[in-house]
């Protein structure tokens, strides 16, 4: 499959875009608690374990770890066929070092960690430190030499080492523990994701019997003296794994299977054309039901919530009867509608669905709802419908790294210099006006990376 997946590079734009609104909105008592994570609720946003539910801020992070899963048998497929694995675990490993690199580099450049009180000359050292990251990750040898392109790489990287090695961090000196989460778990998963897959890409059957095993491990990790409570704690270094994170397999395996039907797909191409009213119907359906959750999971209308999505599941496992010939879309609606309703049905254990501390009804139903999503935007590619805005957004997929890190180490500190910041945080007066504040930023956000994208500009690991 030569051609990149523009479907999934739409669901991962919309995942990254989504994860810089969701951090750039306004904050306080003004905004209602659905614009922010269930369990960090205004107006005070202190963490709160005991709240149930979910919103759509939930959804970000699964969305894009599910997007990592399906592009890891897309990437590696025709490597599994024709490397050696010592190139293939090079690979994994390799890339597992750049985000670590990566989510540690990017902590510490951003102004707020560098100084309690940042100057005009701290928000510049983070503009610095956000071209050094094009030096370290941009793919240079597709425009210059390979010596050349080596060279940058090199001088980005002993830039790099030499701020965390002798800046004086305002929290402390550097220190490999203090990193950005989110990247260390997504190097995690990259890693083992790919391992797993690559093991066991001829039996997909064996990935799924992995998890059982992860499960084990968690509800047992407590009782001491126990293996479970080994392998939980068994780390070679803290500040790059712990078991704790191996907890989204449950979202990145089944990731991997969707990656692979849609490689099966590609190769069919005698599949005839599904019923076009059938397609509109599966697409609105399956859009449905991740905004008929995302309300009865928070306000807690668990019964109707249930009620509504057996029908909505079973009016799609209905409706893929009638599209025999894309064994895709059967597998997309078969694995989403179980994984949904499986996850519904964990829904009581831990104390009701939650995005922090993780629960299991929170892996299915995300996995479920991925599934769907996922499956609405290769249909709405297939029907030719909204082409601006999933081009738009699959630009933005295409570059995920340059749109994390845009906003905290170019974008905020360009508004500081500039004051304009000062416009932004007037935006704090209302609910409409705050998410608006968070749109514009996005937006400004978003417009810089499908630049690069458009220029064929990207940065890799």
């Amino acid at each position: 499959m030569n051609k990149r997946l523009n479907s999934l590079d739409a669901f991962r734009g919309l995942a990254i875009l989504c994860m810089v609104l969701s951090s750039s909105i306004a904050f306080g008592e003004m905004m209602p608690a659905w614009m922010f994570h269930a369990q960090v609720p205004p107006p005070n946003h202190i963490f709160n374990p005991n709240l149930p539910g979910i919103t759509w801020v939930d959804l970000v992070f699964p969305f894009f770890l599910f997007s990592m899963g399906a592009a890891i048998p897309l990437a590696l497929n025709k490597k599994a066929e024709t490397e050696p694995f010592h190139k293939i675990f090079l690979q994994l490993f390799t890339r597992l070092v750049l985000l670590a690199f990566f989510a540690i580099f990017t902590f510490h450049a951003r102004a707020w960690v560098m100084e309690k009180a940042p100057s005009t000359f701290t928000h510049l050292i983070s503009i610095v430190a956000f071209a050094c990251l094009f030096l370290i990750y941009g793919n240079w040898n597709s425009f210059i030499n390979t010596k050349i392109a080596a060279a940058l790489k090199t001088i980005g990287i002993s830039l790099a080492v030499a701020f965390l090695g002798f800046y004086s961090f305002a929290y402390g000196d550097f220190s490999l523990a203090k990193s950005d989460i989110i990247i260390i778990v997504l190097a995690n998963m990259a890693f083992f994701g790919g391992l797993i897959w690559y093991f066991t890409r001829k039996q997909p059957i064996w990935r799924i019997a992995i998890l059982p095993f992860v499960m084990a491990v968690f509800l047992a990790s407590k009782d001491q003296g126990s293996i479970n409570e080994l392998v939980f704690n068994l780390s070679p270094a803290n500040w790059i794994y712990k078991f704790y994170y191996l907890k989204y397999l449950f979202i990145i395996i089944p990731g991997t299977l969707a990656g692979e039907w849609f490689i099966k797909e590609g190769k069919n191409e005698n599949a005839e054309a599904a019923p076009k009213k059938t397609l509109l119907l599966i697409t609105a359906i399956a859009s449905t039901l991740v905004f008929v959750n995302l309300w009865g999971l928070f306000t807690r209308n668990l019964e109707i919530n249930l009620i509504i999505n057996f029908t909505g599941c079973a009016w799609l496992l209905f409706l893929a009867k009638e599209v025999k010939q894309s064994e895709l879309i059967n597998r997309m609606i078969n694995a989403g509608t179980y994984l949904l309703l499986l996850g519904l049905f964990f829904e009581a254990y831990e104390g009701g669905i939650k995005k922090d501390f993780s629960t299991y009804s929170y892996y299915f139903v995300c996995s479920g709802l991925s599934f769907l999503t996922l499956l609405s935007f290769n249909l709405i590619e297939k029907l030719g419908y909204l082409k601006s805005a999933t081009n738009f957004l699959a630009s933005n997929g295409k570059n995920p790294m340059i749109a994390y890190t845009t906003g905290n180490l170019l974008l905020i500190p360009l508004l500081k210099i500039t004051t304009l910041s000062t416009l932004l945080d007037a935006m704090n007066t209302s609910a409409l006006i705050g998410l608006a504040r968070g749109i514009i930023f996005t937006g400004i956000v978003a417009l810089i990376t499908v630049f690069f994208t458009r220029i064929k500009f990207f940065w890799k690991t």
